[in-house]
């Protein structure tokens, strides 16, 4: 491997007590990819696994994490990492996973089985919008309070914490009233559209999702919850999209209701500010357009 380094020796340790498999001396090599988390490659016993890292306090992110992926791999729509061991010595936290030979989706069969998938995830109807508890969108808090209706769910649980966020951060100024004003007239945008609590991946942009090298569709780094599926669509068009073939598949078996523009844009300005807060201004000009969208069609 290049770029080896050791593990810290108590967390070799620990891995060794919760998973039974010792990484003393194992060799690891860093991943890409991980903006939150330190992500390693480990290599011992001529296996391969993957271990994230971060400091003790991140246990909490670990554990839901933990939670999220068996929700997902419960359904058996996608091939879902297995967790190998999940704890904390006194200075980091971990989460070690099977290690998935992974590869972008490139072609129009990768889009087409990701498709399939993903529908017979959404298939999986819930009774209220939320989930059993809280959980994290990246390292951000992500309440999950079940709801009856999506709108009050939505508002509650998804804009208004990360507006507050934002708000606390020193962003208000530059976002203006428009934004308290928009959370004011969200439920005016389900008055005629009542989707149904989808088990949802939660986070679902194409650096989360992968074949594997027998061609099956993977999802992982999940912030599962209950709720409209096309909020995980509009996270798929966020951040560079999926192909063509994807969108086609999933539309053929779940066409769109009227008025997918207008929620793609709301559901994806959840997201839009969570980076905001998580990362800083690089994402306040896209903020403030998403805001300026979403006003000019519902502040009239």
């Amino acid at each position: 491997m290049s770029n080896v380094q050791k593990l810290n020796a108590e967390t070799a340790q620990a891995l060794k007590v919760l998973s039974g498999l010792d990484f003393s001396g194992a060799e690891t090599r860093a991943l890409g990819g991980g903006c939150i988390n330190r992500v390693l490659e480990v290599r011992a016993h001529d296996r391969h696994y993957c271990l994230k890292l971060n400091e003790a306090g991140a246990l909490p992110m670990f554990d839901a994490e933990v939670d999220g992926l068996a929700a997902l791999a419960g359904n058996a729509a996608f091939r879902v990492p297995q967790v190998l061991a999940c704890g904390a010595t006194a200075d980091e936290a971990f989460l070690l996973l099977e290690y998935i030979e992974l590869h972008p989706l490139s072609n129009a069969e990768d889009g087409r089985r990701f498709a399939e998938a993903l529908v017979k995830l959404h298939l999986d109807i819930g009774e209220d919008f939320g989930w059993s508890h809280d959980n994290f969108i990246g390292a951000s808090p992500q309440a999950n309070t079940p709801h009856h209706t999506w709108a009050q769910f939505f508002v509650r649980c998804r804009l208004a914490p990360q507006v507050e966020r934002a708000r606390l951060a020193g962003h208000g100024a530059a976002l203006g009233p428009a934004l308290e004003q928009l959370l004011e007239r969200v439920p005016a945008i389900f008055l005629d559209y009542c989707p149904r609590p989808s088990l949802l991946h939660g986070d679902l942009w194409n650096g989360n999702a992968a074949m594997d090298a027998a061609g099956r569709p993977v999802i992982f780094d999940p912030a599962v919850y209950r709720g409209d599926r096309d909020a995980d669509l509009a996270m798929s068009e966020l951040f560079g999209g999926f192909p063509t073939a994807f969108y086609a598949t999933y539309r053929a078996a779940l066409p769109p209701a009227e008025g997918y523009a207008l929620r793609k844009t709301l559901y994806n300005l959840y997201h839009v500010l969570n980076h905001l807060n998580l990362f800083g201004r690089a994402y306040l000009g896209q903020t403030e357009r998403m805001v300026r969208s979403l006003a000019s069609e519902l502040l009239r």
